[in-house]
């Protein structure tokens, strides 16, 4: 539940959900304030807590055009997106994963499950480890046998570099911004942020919005606004597919063990994006 509440002298938004989504709520506030230290507009959280059986949060309200509807070109959005990415990859963080564990030392994890430590390298080695000859994925035509050794060859190389790990965002997109009027972009909405390899995972999630056709995602000229304010070339890119091939995989995983309804979609972008890496 998402509500705007209006007094003589106030507007706030009020965010609520069931309790056990409180830690969500922490690690919102807690990254708000992190990327307002660094120079990133967001609202100010005023008030985090838990009411009965409902856990809620408290933001000032933000006047301006969601990110979908301001007259500003998109590309200047997504270039100030682009600055922002770079911003928050500055944030000192520790950790891998989703779930904010220590606030005070900005540590995150990411919570261990059979066949993962919850470490990068876990969840690494977990993903090889899925590519057997009874891969389920195999079953449901994402590889065949062959494509699944390239696979295994590609995810061990990523075992063996050296990767820098930052906070990030986690749903960079048009929805999650406001443009105010001084045509400056106020990010919104931390809930899925989490510590990963930067600038990949960023990059990636752009990716699979342009591979899926999102509106809220860039198209190839924004995609560009959005590399030069981050200051990345274009050559870089070949190694971070290698890292959205990961994610897709461990995703439909994850569909595959506990939401069934999402195997199908979840398969066939994989597929899409092995047919993009392997051909």
């Amino acid at each position: 539940q998402v509500c705007v509440v209006e007094t003589e002298s106030h507007k706030v938004v009020v965010r609520m959900n069931d309790k056990d989504t409180f830690s969500s709520f922490v690690k919102e506030k807690w990254c708000i304030e992190q990327a307002a230290a660094v120079g990133i507009p967001g609202p100010e959280v005023l008030s985090i807590g838990i009411v009965d059986e409902t856990a809620y949060m408290i933001q000032t309200f933000i006047h301006g055009d969601n990110g979908l509807d301001s007259t500003v070109p998109k590309s200047e959005v997504w270039r100030q997106l682009g600055e922002y990415a770079k911003l928050i990859h500055s944030i000192q963080v520790k950790g891998f994963g989703g779930n904010l564990i220590d606030p005070v030392h900005g540590e995150f994890q990411s919570p261990s499950h059979a066949g993962s430590d919850g470490s990068w390298h876990g969840y690494v080695q977990y993903n090889i480890n899925s590519l057997t000859e009874h891969d389920r994925l195999i079953k449901l035509g994402v590889i065949t046998q062959m494509e699944s050794q390239r696979v295994r060859k590609l995810f061990e190389n990523l075992k063996k570099e050296t990767f820098r790990f930052g906070l990030n965002h986690g749903d960079i997109s048009l929805k999650n911004t406001m443009v105010n009027q001084a045509n400056q972009v106020i990010l919104l909405d931390w809930g899925n942020a989490e510590v990963s390899v930067v600038p990949h995972v960023a990059v990636t999630q752009l990716m699979q919005y342009q591979i899926l056709g999102l509106e809220e995602g860039p198209n190839i000229e924004e995609f560009k606004a959005f590399l030069d304010g981050y200051g990345i070339r274009e050559q870089e890119l070949d190694d971070m597919r290698h890292l959205l091939l990961l994610r897709a995989f461990d995703n439909l995983r994850w569909a595959i063990d506990q939401s069934p309804d999402l195997i199908e979609p979840y398969a066939a972008f994989a597929k899409q994006v092995v047919d993009m890496i392997l051909d």
